[in-house]
């Protein structure tokens, strides 16, 4: 069953970049309620823990290296169809491929460096959502 909430994190170099109030603009203008928010930084272990389904992926080193080289800034959104409109919102990981007017299209750098994370089903938001928030700061 579909929930109105999804999760998303600002990376490193949109946060590097001062990018972060544009992007957190965007999300609130296409409707998103912010439920929870806080300006982090993951060590390469907790990294490596988020990102553990690609462990296996010769990707995965270098992609627990970038997400631990600065601060991010993980997100709880809500509003309804949040998971598919978010994706919608944030455009394809290749930014070279991202609709004109998406985050990622206006922000990021590369494949990697992308600039935002979307959950991709509403079972990820949960699990994701759950890595950096509490009950209570999800509520």
């Amino acid at each position: 069953m579909p929930t109105n909430k999804t999760f998303t994190m600002i990376k490193p170099d949109a946060v590097a970049d001062g990018h972060s109030g544009a992007i957190i603009k965007m999300i609130e203008e296409a409707g998103f309620r912010i439920v929870a928010l806080k300006k982090t930084q993951l060590t390469a272990e907790r990294a490596g823990q988020f990102y553990a389904v690609h462990a296996e992926r010769p990707f995965y080193e270098s992609l627990c290296t970038y997400m631990s080289s600065g601060p991010i800034i993980p997100i709880i959104l809500e509003k309804e169809n949040a998971v598919a409109d978010f994706r919608t919102l944030i455009g394809a990981t290749n930014p070279d491929n991202a609709d004109e007017g998406t985050i990622r299209k206006l922000f990021a750098k590369s494949m990697q460096a992308n600039a935002i994370h979307g959950s991709d089903s509403d079972e990820n938001a949960q699990i994701e959502g759950s890595f950096f928030f509490g009950n209570v700061e999800q509520f």
